[in-house]
């Protein structure tokens, strides 16, 4: 590790928690009464913040209610989960405090909302490790463009060369990658590692 700070994402990369985030869909969905998700909708989700899918999900399926409302009701089922049941990576405690040892600056930037990260990296006591958390919803677009990273190293205040990016997701390594950024892929169940491999600047697996 020769960066002096290092972004993480926290879904698939800290804890492991995309296969409730992949059954949130249709966990909503469903009670909504919609029966069939098609796999178009699962692919045009994956890099969007709350926000952007519950207004995705209101056009493409005619829901009633507003953004806001989505938002409110799909949080409190994702909440249940990370309140209680959404676990840390085996070896990500372990990994953190050998970053600290070195001296690296560290923060958290998620497309999931700031309330849900604080809840869940709460009760698995690792929030302490990072100098703040960040939501891709403060800076209004997923990781599908990097304003996110470069929120969060104007907050760090360091520089793209000096900042290592964690991140398990094909669509937000590429998004990082591109901005300039070094980044190394983790393995997750959800995500083609082979792909990730390839794409990456090196991996890393947690569990």
């Amino acid at each position: 590790m020769n960066k002096k700070y290092a972004i993480f994402d926290m879904d698939g990369t800290l804890i492991d928690s995309m296969p409730v985030w992949e059954n949130l869909a249709e966990e909503y969905l469903t009670i909504r009464g919609v029966k069939a998700i098609p796999n178009e909708v699962i692919e045009a989700i994956k890099p969007m913040t709350l926000e952007e899918s519950s207004r995705y999900f209101i056009n493409y399926f005619n829901l009633s209610g507003t953004p806001e409302s989505l938002i409110k009701d799909m949080s409190t089922l994702m909440d249940n989960h990370y309140k209680n049941d959404i676990e840390l990576k085996p070896k990500v405690k372990e990994y953190l405090d050998k970053l600290k040892s070195q001296g690296v600056v560290m923060c958290v930037a998620s497309s999931t909302s700031t309330a849900l990260m604080n809840s869940c990296l709460d009760r698995l006591k690792i929030k302490s490790y990072f100098e703040f958390i960040l939501s891709s919803e403060e800076v209004g677009v997923g990781k599908n463009k990097p304003d996110v990273y470069f929120e969060a190293i104007r907050r760090l205040g360091s520089s793209i060369k000096d900042t290592i990016v964690y991140e398990d997701a094909l669509f937000a390594i590429n998004t990082a990658k591109q901005a300039g950024f070094y980044v190394v892929g983790v393995l997750d169940k959800c995500e083609d590692f082979d792909k990730v491999a390839q794409l990456a600047n090196e991996t890393i697996n947690f569990y």
